[in-house]
């Protein structure tokens, strides 16, 4: 007498299993799962911590860019600007990173936290130069609103 006992399915795994029984016993048949589970979301932790640190410097760098050069009508209202500007930030870079190590991090984990670095380092360069150093704001202190810390060896 054979027949089917039951089955039951895991919904992240999308695994099936059967419990046939018969006349040599009880088999137990399973399907292996189809991918990973949470491997579309692998790059989260990376990017959480990774452009996490990269917004805290950035927006550190454009605050102390700004005060140097006396760019805004106070700190009150820079520091409102930065408080907004820091999540944003953070969501900006956490983004490609989960794509990245969703695509290109599933056969080559290495060259995906590499290109996933040197994208987190153009992205704090970006956005001092970009929204540190304003090219339309009067230098009244700073020429060409370069501050005086800022290394002669990384472009403006």
């Amino acid at each position: 007498m054979t027949g089917v006992i039951g089955m039951a399915g895991v919904a992240l795994h999308r695994v099936a299993i059967l419990r046939i029984r018969g006349e040599a016993g009880e088999k137990i048949v399973g399907a292996a799962p189809s991918s990973p589970p949470g491997r579309w979301l692998s790059g989260l932790g990376f990017g959480v911590l990774f452009t996490g640190l990269t917004a805290v410097v950035t927006v550190a760098a454009i605050g102390r860019a700004w005060t140097a050069c006396d760019i805004g009508i106070n700190a009150a209202a820079n520091s409102l600007t930065l408080l907004f500007l820091a999540p944003l930030i953070w969501l900006a870079g956490a983004v490609p990173w989960v794509i990245l190590h969703s695509t290109l991090g599933r056969r080559h984990r290495r060259t995906a936290l590499m290109t996933g670095l040197v994208f987190t380092m153009w992205l704090t360069w970006f956005l001092i130069t970009w929204l540190g150093m304003p090219d339309s704001y009067p230098a009244p202190i700073c020429p060409g609103n370069v501050p005086p810390w800022w290394p002669s060896f990384i472009p403006a």
